[in-house]
């Protein structure tokens, strides 16, 4: 697949640096800057919040901001991460009652931010039917969200392989994003598999040259 979009995530940068670490994955070729936001409930750890974004956008105003919203009733906050800067809001599937996912979605999409649907790894892709037409991106967890650091799940290659078979027999322009265990060696199952959007945290963050590893998750 071609057009591999790569995505560092915050979460394993030097946060004493981290307008400099953010421009230095720049430089190395990051497609998108991932930041995790985590309220201690939805997930058992407490993370990034609103100011976060903030700070990034003033500093980095062309800067693609990936948002992973990983917290409960996330319809509460989605407006105040849209006027501050995300490029990309994405919503667990699991995070309120489905009606009020679609309404958190329809507020994204009205400020003219693309919208995500995330998936822990137990959830089945049935549970994207009533929004997937409409979606500029599909993440699949392929580790239990909370934490950085964990291994890459093999068993979730099905499950992108089966939401990249539905996505095309429906003629869909939707990215699918892959978070959790993303290392050059886990990087090509999960192209392979149908991915296409790549978050690293680490495997980024924690090498000096932070372009070439980005060049490796590639898989040049």
């Amino acid at each position: 697949m071609t057009n591999i979009r790569i995505a560092p995530s915050i979460l394993a940068a030097d946060l004493s640096r981290l307008g400099d670490e953010v421009r230095d994955v720049l430089d190395g070729g990051a497609d998108y800057i991932h930041v995790d936001v985590m309220d201690g409930y939805f997930v058992p750890n407490l993370s990034f919040g609103i100011p976060i974004v903030t700070s990034l956008r003033k500093a980095f105003p062309e800067a693609f901001l990936d948002v992973h919203l990983m917290i409960k009733q996330p319809g509460r906050f989605v407006k105040a991460f849209v006027e501050e800067g995300a490029s990309l809001i994405t919503i667990h599937a699991e995070a309120d009652d489905p009606a009020y996912i679609g309404l958190a979605l329809n507020e994204i999409r009205a400020h003219g931010v693309r919208t995500c649907v995330s998936l822990r790894p137990k959830t089945s892709i049935s549970a994207l039917e009533r929004w997937l037409d409409d979606l500029d991106m599909v993440l699949i967890m392929t580790v239990e969200p909370g934490f950085g650091g964990q291994s890459f799940m093999l068993d979730q290659l099905g499950k992108i392989q089966e939401l990249r078979a539905a996505i095309e027999a429906r003629g869909l322009n939707c990215d699918i994003e892959v978070d959790g265990g993303i290392t050059a060696k886990t990087a090509p199952l999960a192209i392979e598999a149908g991915a296409n959007v790549l978050v690293s945290g680490s495997a980024v963050f924690g090498r000096k040259d932070r372009r070439t590893a980005i060049e490796e998750l590639r898989c040049r």
